[in-house]
């Protein structure tokens, strides 16, 4: 569908991954020239001139990259800076570069083939990988491409605060950090992009502007033009284009009550999670990059509930150093404004290696060799981080989190290699913490069953609801088409939240819950009537789960739950809990079912 005719109204659905709403008009941004020219070189004697001017692009790609940054860390703008340092070193990589060259050389073509060709075996590596979080990454390679190939035209890309225009909404395919660094703020109301997901470079960097956002839109780039009127509703993952009338006031209308209960949210941000009857629940924030820590910290988090360390081995060509943890978890346990930080192991295995470590193909990564499995496999590596994790405890009060445990096997092993590790820096004089909470990831249906058995074995327990209901209701969280099925409030997955609770609590040791169900206000009373310790969440969640809890009681939220454990059904569990809670907190729940 096109937007031939301006007048003509029409909705796409992708994902909300900032919430917000947005109006403004379109401004339609292209990294890639589509107008490229690819040619063969005309003699063998005109080879080394194409390398050398290859090579000169690199270098000015390059120079840019760190200009940008040189220009953020002066702004103190809290982007993730780490991604431009990516696409720095796949400028600088060998690899990327010797195959280009050789494709100049070999077939005697211009940069511009030979580096789309290079493209292409990237992105046939990149899809052979089933876990979708990786393979979204070949994106890294797409923008540095990008950003080479615009050098090789010697072209300038018209930025956005350079077009005249104010309040404009992006729309684009994707967009790299690189490009949205670049972008004047006050003059950007949105995004929308064709591709990406939650954890896409888009989605973080919207959440950290705090700016409305909806990806996977799949063809957005050829349904407007700039200039189009465009509606942006990240919380309900809708774009209008072309509203009408009736349409555009009924989202400014939803827009004013949004921006005006953002701004009331915000009161509560450093007060304490506690009920009317004194019942205090502590709230933390799920991190993967330090940069979101200062936003964490203003939107109320008191702790860092869920560091996850993924990102330190999947953008690179090599194995991360002890170094290189120990430079990241010193930074994050040293924040003074937070309680403590709750570093998580990597979740990384199967195929998720694909830059350094070959591994054969498995046909359910999700279940096959991953997390926990594939630390107490590849013990070297584990132990790596370990030592880290360890010698960052002594800098601030730091726990640390297994994922993926389903067997009392599993943790032993972890903590056996844990004290192995905590030796092997003692004996060298090196200063570490003289203890250090463990905890378990609950996040498999056996781990629930067995909850009272791994109750003994740690100090606390972590509930991860993502993991949790797609493994309790088989469902692939990823799949498009089974999206309906995947109901946190489902009674089965109530059901095993609150024996992990009653199990903790049994055992005398505290429960929290990193999964998203933790942000979500829906479930907010539900999982105080299991008298959760702790929830950990995105940081713009924080403040309004805070202001429920401080209008709810304890008494009333096991009431709440005790009728919820009552029925059969998902649709009866939802039906009774949104109306419920429309009812007892109207101004939070109007738009929620728009």
């Amino acid at each position: 569908m096109r937007a031939d005719q301006t007048d003509k109204t029409f909705v796409l659905k992708g994902i909300g991954v900032s919430p917000g709403v947005a109006i403004g008009r379109v401004y339609r941004f292209d990294p890639l020239d589509s107008k490229i020219a690819f040619y063969k070189l005309k003699d063998d004697s005109l080879i080394p001139k194409e390398v050398l001017r290859f090579k000169k692009a690199l270098t000015e790609s390059e120079q840019q990259l760190l200009e940008i940054q040189k220009n953020l860390k002066k702004a103190k703008v809290t982007e993730p800076l780490y991604v431009i340092d990516v696409h720095i070193l796949i400028l600088k990589d060998k690899i990327f570069t010797n195959r280009t060259i050789k494709y100049i050389r070999r077939l005697g073509i211009n940069a511009e083939w030979a580096l789309r060709m290079t493209l292409d075996h990237y992105k046939q590596i990149f899809e052979g990988v089933e876990d979708a979080y990786i393979s979204s990454r070949v994106s890294d390679v797409q923008y540095v491409v990008q950003r080479v190939l615009r050098n090789l035209s010697g072209e300038k890309q018209e930025n956005v605060w350079e077009t005249g225009q104010d309040g404009v909404i992006i729309v684009s395919h994707d967009l790299s950090p690189a490009d949205t660094a670049q972008m004047k703020l006050d003059k950007i109301l949105g995004f929308a992009t064709d591709s990406g997901g939650r954890t896409s470079h888009t989605a973080i960097v919207a959440r950290s502007m705090e700016l409305p956002a909806v990806v996977g839109l799949d063809n957005i780039t050829r349904s407007v033009r700039t200039g189009d009127e465009i509606i942006v509703d990240g919380t309900s993952g809708l774009v209008v284009i072309n509203p009408y009338p009736d349409m555009l006031k009924r989202y400014e209308e939803k827009k004013r009550h949004y921006d005006a209960a953002r701004d009331e949210y915000l009161k509560y941000a450093k007060l304490p999670a506690m009920t009317l009857d004194n019942y205090h629940v502590q709230i933390g924030c799920n991190i993967e990059f330090i940069e979101e820590i200062p936003s964490a910290i203003v939107h109320g988090a008191e702790n860092i509930g869920l560091y996850r360390t993924e990102f330190l081995y999947i953008y690179r060509d090599e194995l991360p150093t002890e170094e290189d943890h120990f430079n990241n978890y010193r930074q994050v346990v040293t924040e003074k404004n937070l309680s403590w930080s709750t570093i998580r192991t990597f979740d990384l295995g199967g195929d998720k290696f694909p830059n350094y470590q070959k591994q054969s193909k498995e046909l359910n990564p999700q279940m096959g060799l991953r997390a926990i499995r594939f630390c107490l496999k590849e013990v070297e590596i584990f132990k790596t981080q370990l030592r880290a994790i360890w010698r960052a405890s002594a800098f601030g009060k730091t726990k640390i989190l297994f994922p993926m445990i389903s067997s009392v096997d599993e943790i032993r092993e972890a903590k056996k290699l844990l004290e192995e590790t905590r030796q092997e820096l003692l004996s060298r004089g090196v200063k570490i913490a003289s203890e250090m909470e463990i905890g378990a990831m609950i996040e498999v249906p056996a781990a629930v069953i067995i909850a009272d058995k791994l109750a003994q074995e740690v100090d606390f327990f972590s509930i991860g609801t993502n993991d949790l209901i797609q493994y309790s209701l088989a469902i692939d969280r990823a799949n498009e088409r089974l999206t309906y099925l995947y109901e946190p409030l489902h009674p089965a997955v109530l059901r095993l939240i609150k024996r992990v609770v009653d199990m903790a609590h049994e055992a005398k040791i505290r429960t929290a819950m990193c999964g998203e169900m933790a942000g979500d206000p829906l479930c907010a009373l539900i999982l105080l009537g299991m008298e959760l310790d702790e929830l950990s969440m995105n940081h713009l969640a924080i403040p309004r789960i805070k202001k429920i809890i401080r209008e709810s009681t304890i008494k009333e939220s096991k009431i709440l739950l005790e009728k919820a454990l009552s029925f059969n059904t998902a649709s009866e569990v939802r039906a009774y809990v949104v109306d419920y809670m429309m009812g007892r907190f109207p101004d939070e729940f109007q738009n929620e079912e728009d």
